[in-house]
């Protein structure tokens, strides 16, 4: 007996043992977004915060309030309403966020009074809460109570936003309230969710246990909640959703399951059809629902291996692994819990609230539509354009609504890109730029005559155009011509300004040459022109001629050349003899006893090739010995 207790003991030590040397390889990191003291200039500055575990922190956003100090009711365990105080903000001022103090209860017993502290607040109109830490200590995560029946009443309730400041920054902000300054600060969760591109990695922790009473609750309600949010997301190639689940059997079935189906499907089959709330968390059960989604039950149970085996379960081990935090992650220890690009979520799971954590873990621009509708976020350009550049005569604005707010980015419009800051100015660039309200550069219309700056060119200048000077952009004044002598000065000329231009008329039958700036007369100018146009007739006349007669003597050489072609065949049918057939690979050689004469010797070798295509080449041998080579190209 005295054995069998000393080997419980032992046994007790060694878990003990294992159990704080995991907590001391163990890491939890606490989630923090920025606090930043915008006023008064004394403690004007940048701190951290930890982020409360409840409520719905503005994730890729901020909050701008003022920093009040309830003079009773310090620590917020008791409602406000009991001391008559109120942190409702005033018309056109901005927020309150309320600072309580955390207390000096036992760290185990603190827990309960986070959420309820935060919750009497927000009754009380707070917009936001800070807690203040009454010890030395590095910053904690405020998580809410479990299977605290009490708690019940608000936890689901609590919309704003708190976070934990250290011991030093919160006397600071009592020093600064208590001496009568105004402490304007400013959260800031932009940075909290990193967001380095445009696809968000997302997982969710939870584990077998339904009867944790409402966080479990609330966990249920989100998973039917979001599932229609996050289909559409990962069918868009949006997210990529991986599911985690902690120990037991069913868990294991649920590991095994195809996780092609992403976020709901049958993603969580198991946790709402088999609870433990209704006796339903067993191996049949299990069994049933993967028959049910019509998958292999004896494959599964292959691959998951056997449960009861006194050894490592390699999926389990797995997720086991993957519990322990990697990177800039720390350990999964509060479930559950959502991690989103590898940062930990906190907060109410509530599908306003992820779907704000999942937007804002997207590259600035590149968010899904999802993210920019009205419940999501607010649109900051609808107000006075975000204090961006506008061209409101051609609809045409800088600001670009984000999910983390607007920026300011000059706009590409029907393939033409603008140019400048954004703020002050966006100037179109490249060709296309004139049809886009004349590319920025001056343009006028007078009596439906328009005149333009605007030079469709890679340059991109504005270039005031001819009649007129000025910088192109704001203005193009018109040129007297007239009054500058320009133009219209010959003797006989009568110089008119127009906008842009100039008339010009010349006295009598005088007319105006614009070209050489000179009058001449109508009658020699008549003149002149019927002498071009005789001109232009005989020229023609005669090119026409000189074509007609190249005709006629090609034709008749033709004629010539078949009529003797025609004789030759005759004479060498009757005269077999007359020459003498190809008689080396050399070439072809025919000889003739006919008239000595070139031309009729020519004709004989033409002759003599027609009848004997296969030869390349000719050498003709007349009766005087003459000799004439004739090569053919195609005979």
């Amino acid at each position: 007996m005295g054995f069998s207790t000393r080997l419980k003991a032992a046994i007790l030590l060694v878990f003990l043992v294992l159990i704080l040397t995991e907590l001391v390889a163990g890491r939890f990191v606490v989630e923090k977004n920025s606090l930043r003291v915008t006023s008064p200039d004394s403690i004007k500055g940048t701190h951290d915060s930890a982020i409360g575990n409840f409520g719905i922190p503005q994730y890729g956003g901020s909050m701008a309030g003022t920093v009040v100090y309830p003079k009773d009711n310090k620590k917020g365990c008791k409602s406000f309403d009991d001391f008559g105080i109120s942190f409702k903000a005033k018309p056109g001022a901005m927020p309150n966020f309320v600072l309580v103090d955390r207390g000096d209860l036992k760290r185990f017993v603190l827990r309960l009074f986070f959420a309820l502290k935060v919750w009497n607040a927000q009754n009380a109109g707070a917009a936001a809460v800070l807690v203040a830490d009454d010890i030395a200590e590095a910053l904690i995560t405020m998580d809410s109570p479990e299977e605290d029946h009490a708690s019940e009443k608000y936890i689901a309730n609590i919309t704003i936003p708190s976070a934990l400041v250290d011991k030093s920054f919160g006397e600071q902000l009592k020093k600064a309230i208590s001496g009568g300054d105004m402490v304007n600060v400013n959260l800031d969760w932009r940075e909290a969710v990193p967001h380095p591109d445009d696809r968000v990695e997302y997982e969710l922790w939870t584990n077998s246990n339904d009867e944790c009473g409402v966080k479990c609750d609330m966990l249920m309600e989100f998973v039917k909640d979001f599932k229609g949010a996050a289909q559409i997301l990962e069918k868009g190639g949006y997210t990529q959703f991986t599911p985690h689940y902690i120990t037991c059997y069913v868990c294991l079935k649920w590991l095994m399951r195809p996780k092609s189906h992403g976020f709901g499907g049958t993603t969580f089959d198991f946790q709402i059809r088999c609870p433990m709330k209704e006796k339903k968390y067993n191996k049949e059960c299990a069994d049933g629902v993967i028959r049910s989604l019509g998958l292999d039950l004896k494959k599964i149970e292959k691959c998951m291996g056997d449960p009861e085996a006194d050894s490592d379960n390699p999926v389990l081990k797995e997720e086991q692994d993957a519990q322990v935090g990697k990177g800039s992650r720390g350990d999964v220890t509060i479930l559950p819990t959502l991690v989103v690009n590898n940062r930990q979520y906190r907060g109410k799971l509530e599908k306003g609230a992820v779907l704000k954590a999942l937007c804002a873990g997207f590259e600035e621009t590149t968010e899904p539509s999802v993210c920019l509708s009205g419940d999501v976020e607010t649109n900051e350009c609808l107000d006075n354009n975000g204090g961006c550049w506008i061209d409101k005569a051609a609809n045409i604005t800088a600001c670009k609504d984000t999910f983390r707010g607007r920026v300011c980015e000059c706009p590409v419009v029907n393939g033409v890109q603008f140019k400048g800051d954004g703020y002050t100015s966006c100037v179109a660039s490249g060709p296309g730029r004139c049809k886009i309200s004349n590319g920025g550069c001056w343009h006028e219309n007078r009596n439906g005559i328009t005149f333009t700056a605007c030079v469709d060119d890679d340059v991109g200048k504005c270039k005031c155009p001819p009649g007129f000077k000025g910088d192109g952009v704001k203005s193009c004044d018109d040129i007297d011509e007239c009054a500058e002598k320009k133009a219209c000065q010959c003797p006989e000329c009568s110089c008119k300004n127009t906008w842009g231009s100039y008339e010009c008329t010349c006295s009598g039958d005088l007319l105006y040459i614009r070209d050489h700036d000179t009058c001449i007369s109508k009658r020699s100018a008549e003149v002149k022109s019927a002498w071009t146009a005789v001109w232009i007739i005989l020229i023609g006349l005669a090119m026409a001629a000189g074509g007609a007669y190249l005709v006629y003597k090609y034709r008749l050489r033709t004629a010539k050349m078949k009529s003797q072609i025609t004789y030759m065949k005759i004479v060498l049918e009757n005269d077999a003899q007359s020459f003498l057939f190809c008689k080396s690979d050399v070439g072809c050689r025919a000889t003739g006893r006919m008239s000595p004469t070139k031309g009729f010797s020519a004709v004989f070798a033409f002759i003599w090739m027609d009848l004997h295509r296969d030869c390349m080449g000719v050498t003709l041998i007349c009766a005087d010995h003459i000799v004439v080579d004739v090569i053919f190209a195609e005979h």
